[in-house]
């Protein structure tokens, strides 16, 4: 299945639960295996969710998000701790996040329900804490013991790894909104009741590409990171923090040239990949995508055409025929090839992972 981490995310923690290495049942608030299978399934789909923002949020950059980039590495090879990585990190403990406290407010999980903790008390001025407030609390706590748990290392891509998994779940509570309902003589607004809502993934999403855009490189001590699995490293990773905010991504590694070709990494390179030209609507990132994914790479842009024939204009006759005409559809589509004439990439000028 596409996105194996997803698989190994829940069959890793299923198995230390039952096994009992470490993991109590009660730290899941389960009653049973049937509780601990109704998280799973939230778990599973909160990080399919993230994957897919992820590529929505990507699909016109150099790198964008590919399967590789979210399965589990060898336990021989060290995974990245690249910008890149960090976004996928955050965005899968947003999702996870997300989707359980989605599922709480809406009644399909078990010991859960709205946070009512500050129902009654005085908001602001006209307005009182009420309703239904989304239960954000539960999602942030059983996300954190699902998707952390993954980080079993002791070095410092565990260590940022973890602090880009909190930074996601702070998304979700900074863009959460606030919903009121008017009170009075003919709903005059004399007084609002208001409760905290989830806002749409999306805009979790463009949040953390923000993050992403202006996310820290953590310049550490190397003989402390090359100690490989001791404390030295977190605590190289916690002193080079600093003032770094809980919110903000972090990584340690440049990122690689995602122009290219490379096996080894599960890099496809933008050679084939598809750009946009013309189009209503487009944003300023997606018209320049054929000059990032293409010129600024070596590449040129090659127009392809795709005629479709179909039936059209189809007429009932009495009795009892319909007739068609066959219309041609073309559509076209930009994509990135090799310059005629050439055997590999020539770059123009290099612009960054971007």
């Amino acid at each position: 299945m596409v996105y194996s981490f997803l698989w190994t995310l829940v069959f890793v923690i299923y198995h230390k639960t039952l096994l009992g290495h470490g993991w109590a049942v009660n730290n899941f608030l389960m009653t049973g295996p049937k509780a601990y299978l109704t998280y799973a399934s939230s778990v599973l789909a909160g990080a399919q969710s993230g994957m897919q923002e992820c590529k929505h949020q990507f699909a016109w950059d150099r790198w964008n998000c590919p399967e590789s980039t979210v399965h589990v590495a060898p336990p021989k090879r060290q995974k990245s701790a690249t910008r890149e990585t960090s976004f996928v990190h955050a965005i899968s403990a947003a999702g996870v996040m997300y989707t359980l406290t989605r599922n709480c407010s809406l009644g399909d999980l078990d010991n859960c329900g709205c946070d009512n903790s500050r129902n009654g008390k005085l908001g602001g001025r006209g307005w009182l804490w009420g309703g239904c407030s989304d239960n954000v609390d539960f999602g942030e706590r059983i996300s954190k013991q699902y998707v952390d748990a993954v980080e079993t290392g002791q070095d410092a891509r565990a260590a940022v790894n973890l602090h880009n998994n909190a930074a996601g779940r702070l998304a979700v509570k900074a863009t959460m909104k606030r919903i009121c309902r008017c009170h009075g003589m003919s709903e005059s607004c004399a007084l609002q009741t208001c409760w905290m809502q989830l806002s749409d993934f999306r805009e979790v999403g463009n949040y953390l590409k923000v993050k992403h855009d202006q996310a820290h490189k953590l310049e550490m001590d190397k003989r402390r990171v090359r100690a490989g699995n001791s404390a030295d490293p977190r605590g190289a990773v916690a002193d080079a923090l600093g003032a770094i905010s809980r919110s903000e991504l972090i990584y340690l590694e440049d990122s690689p040239d995602y122009c290219y070709k490379n096996s080894s990494l599960g890099l496809h390179g933008t050679e084939g990949r598809e750009c946009l030209q013309h189009g209503d609507g487009l944003s300023q990132w997606e018209r320049r995508s054929c000059r990032r994914l293409c010129h600024e790479c070596g590449l040129r842009v090659e127009e392809r055409r795709t005629e479709t024939v179909s039936s059209c204009n189809c007429k009932f006759h009495w009795c009892c025929t319909v007739k068609c005409e066959r219309c041609t559809q073309v559509t076209v589509k930009y994509v990135c090839a090799r310059k005629q004439g050439g055997h590999g990439q020539n770059r123009r000028r290099s612009k960054g992972p971007k």
